[in-house]
């Protein structure tokens, strides 16, 4: 049996500080010995003890649904993408036009959940490659963002998680992320400071290079007025 030597202390300097313990989610072997209805029975208990240890009355019409409603947001929505099973298939396309030069889908809409309070992060990314011969459906660059973005996350992770993805996907090195996100674990609680946004970035490839990452920031700023 493993002993947890960490103190309360040290998991609130871990949480408040959104310290990452590794690039994939933290997973169990047996993630997936239950089925997703097994788990949000299991669940729904859960909640149903959290809400009745806070003195609430689950007899209320108004309370009486929600350890049924969380638990099938927790499973099928807002932690959906820890499922395997629900992973986005990036189908890749020759890239027969010969287009050589940066594709940029910005302003991907981005909500996810911080890993450390269960809080919202609500924000952008901005994904970025250049082909080395093979593209991918501009859809699928959003779902992908989402699919990682559906799990308990800290938002460095989320920036590598995408970029792994799409390199594994395209073939290749040249791949960016950017991501602008407000965490509600500092917007409304601790510190509460309701203006503040978190920026991370992931370059591979040629995005290291300082001209080419210019030109992808300069993509971003570009307005887009319809």
């Amino acid at each position: 049996m493993k002993i947890d030597s960490t103190t309360n202390e040290e998991y609130d300097d871990i949480g408040d500080n959104h310290i990452a313990s590794s690039e994939d989610t933290p997973m169990r072997e047996d993630a997936f010995a239950l089925n997703d209805e097994e788990k949000i029975q299991k669940i729904k208990g859960s909640v149903k003890e959290i809400l009745q240890t806070l003195g609430l009355d689950l007899e209320d019409d108004s309370l009486k649904g929600t350890p049924n409603r969380v638990a099938k947001m927790f499973v099928n929505e807002i932690f959906g993408g820890l499922n395997p099973e629900k992973k986005p298939k990036a189908s890749t396309f020759d890239n027969k036009y010969k287009y050589g030069e940066m594709l940029v889908e910005k302003n991907i809409t981005l909500y996810s959940t911080c890993e450390h309070h269960l809080l919202p992060i609500v924000g952008r990314a901005h994904v970025a490659y250049i082909s080395n011969g093979s593209v991918v459906g501009l859809s699928k660059m959003n779902r992908i963002v989402d699919y990682y973005a559906k799990r308990p996350q800290v938002q460095e992770r989320l920036n590598i998680q995408i970029v792994r993805e799409l390199q594994k996907a395209l073939g290749t090195e040249d791949v960016a992320c950017i991501i602008d996100a407000k965490h509600l674990c500092v917007n409304s609680r601790g510190i509460r400071d309701i203006e503040s946004s978190t920026v991370t970035a992931e370059y591979g490839g040629k995005f290291k290079e300082k001209a080419v990452r210019q030109e992808f920031l300069n993509f971003i700023k570009l307005e887009t007025n319809f």
